[in-house]
């Protein structure tokens, strides 16, 4: 086959016009191997620039049509539509795969008003309880739980004994605990 664009172009119209499968024949072994060695130079995939040539080659046929010899030559047309599902390829390639776990996209859940209230009232109830312990207990629980300090440095803080300072803590949880329970 020639590499005049002339002949190109009237294979083309021939195409686009009755859907000729001889025509559309001659133009596929004359640019299948050339779009596939672009599609290699561009991919370095065997498998994946045969599939792009494939592509490539199947637009052609169904936008025949749209191809206008004015414009150009059929050979710079097929070549920009391999070009763009090469660029169409990469991008989707490397686009990340969605995650309909990924916390952006989770919505928060609201919690319904009633747990909301719970929640501030036995909040409110375990601040009276807090403000009801002795004032060793209540400084040992808060910066134990709420401060996350550990027994042994709040008895080097404090110059206590370790024993005294889990006691202290012991009674003043049963306390909390009977004062919550005592509160429902």
């Amino acid at each position: 086959m020639s590499e005049n664009p002339e002949d190109l172009a009237r294979l083309m119209e021939s195409v686009a016009l009755r859907r000729d499968v001889a025509a559309f024949e001659v133009l596929f072994r004359h640019f299948g191997p050339k779009v596939k060695t672009y599609m290699l130079r561009q991919t370095r995939n065997p498998q994946l620039a045969e599939e792009l040539m494939q592509e490539t080659m199947m637009a052609v046929w169904n936008k025949a049509s749209l191809f206008d010899a004015g414009r150009g030559n059929p050979s710079a047309w097929i070549f920009t539509i391999a070009r763009n599902l090469f660029i169409s390829a990469y991008r989707k390639q490397n686009r990340p795969e969605f995650d309909p776990n990924d916390p952006a996209f989770v919505p928060e859940t609201i919690e319904p008003a009633e747990v909301v209230l719970q929640g501030l009232q036995e909040a409110e109830s375990l601040r009276a309880a807090l403000n009801e312990l002795p004032d060793e207990q209540r400084e040992l629980v808060s910066r134990s739980f709420f401060a996350d300090v550990p027994h042994s440095a709040l008895a080097a803080e404090y110059g206590l004994p370790l024993g005294t300072v889990k006691s202290r803590i012991r009674m003043a949880l049963a306390k909390l605990r009977k004062s919550m329970e005592g509160g429902r």
